[in-house]
């Protein structure tokens, strides 16, 4: 996904210091084994010593150096290797402790970036906008059913607030397995304090955790940065890589549409964000307190129209999950 300058930066000095701590670790390692036998560090010298010397023997074009270098550090790593095992130690003792053993710490695999550095990206973002915290809560793990009614039924379905749930989870957890290989879209609308947005986190947080970008917004941070982006985004390297991101994340949530205030511009934004989405075969995942006529009303038929093709409805209903926590 892509980052300013300033957040590449970060994640860049990031592993800068991640590799100098490494240093610092094997350092002190190594000064550990020395002073409990000195002979580590001839042996460690001696292979220094040869492999200068059997280079310059390369070099003058003796072509049998080669070869006679690996007999010796095979000797000196056998005889570094056993006095190690006397002392209690494994060989990869005095080896780096590498966080990302694929790119040893550095971010890149030759000139691609590592799913740690991309992970790190999606930290980034997330850290920012404190959406890690929040899905420590909001996540199935802590997810119940107690708060829906088995009583109170929807006209239309005949299903209860339960059972609608339980629908409603199912369809959340059959969009998350199919994530990688079937696109799709979710538009989650009811009552306030329903469980659109949990619903929402928790699905962000199972796409996290498998090294997907999931980018959250409200409505209106979407359309506060769809307005810097506009005018003013030569002043901003961060809104333009966040607009960037709007469009590349491999799921966008766009929670409370209609909380803004809806006018042409947010209108015409949100048409092309939608769209763009989905041409580019990207997720998304709406939740909002209107009704779908409203919806149309307030966004345009056209919006509508979009969303009613290429989204997954989802109508939540019951009392509001918030007073009943606060009443127990």
């Amino acid at each position: 996904m892509p980052l300013s300058n300033t957040q590449y930066d970060e994640i860049i000095r990031e592993y800068n210091a991640l590799q100098l701590q490494n240093q610092h670790e094997v350092e002190a390692r190594v000064k550990e084994v020395y002073d409990k036998d000195s002979r580590l560090k001839a042996i460690d010298d001696a292979i220094a010593s040869c492999s200068l010397f059997q280079a310059k023997k390369l070099l003058s074009g003796d072509s049998e150096a080669l070869a006679e270098l690996r007999v010796m550090l095979d000797r000196y790593k056998k005889e570094r290797l056993d006095i190690l095992e006397e002392l209690g130690y494994s060989e990869q003792y005095l080896e780096p402790s590498y966080q990302c053993p694929d790119c040893k710490d550095t971010g890149y695999i030759g000139n691609e970036r590592c799913h740690c550095f991309k992970q790190r990206a999606i930290d980034l973002v997330y850290t920012q906008s404190n959406i890690r915290s929040i899905l420590k809560e909001e996540n199935f793990e802590h997810f119940s059913y107690d708060y829906y009614s088995k009583t109170e039924y929807n006209p239309t379905t005949n299903l209860s607030s339960f059972e609608t749930t339980q629908h409603a989870v199912k369809d959340c957890r059959a969009f998350i397995r199919l994530f990688d290989s079937e696109f799709s879209n979710l538009f989650f609308y009811g009552d306030t304090g329903v469980g659109k947005t949990f619903l929402s986190n928790c699905i962000a947080k199972e796409l996290l955790d498998t090294g997907h970008s999931v980018i959250y917004f409200t409505a209106f941070q979407l359309f506060e940065i769809f307005e810097k982006n506009t005018f003013h985004r030569k002043s901003d390297e961060d809104i333009v890589a966040a607009h960037q991101n709007i469009f590349e994340c491999d799921l966008l949530i766009i929670d409370d549409l209609g909380t803004e205030m809806p006018n042409s511009f947010t209108t015409s934004q949100l048409f092309l964000c939608i769209n763009e989405r989905i041409l580019r075969k990207k997720s998304t995942i709406i939740s909002t307190n209107l009704s779908l006529n409203q919806v149309a009303e307030t966004y345009s038929e056209r919006i509508f129209s979009r969303i009613s093709s290429s989204y997954h409805i989802i109508k939540l209903f019951g009392d509001d999950i918030r007073i009943q926590k606060k009443l127990h």
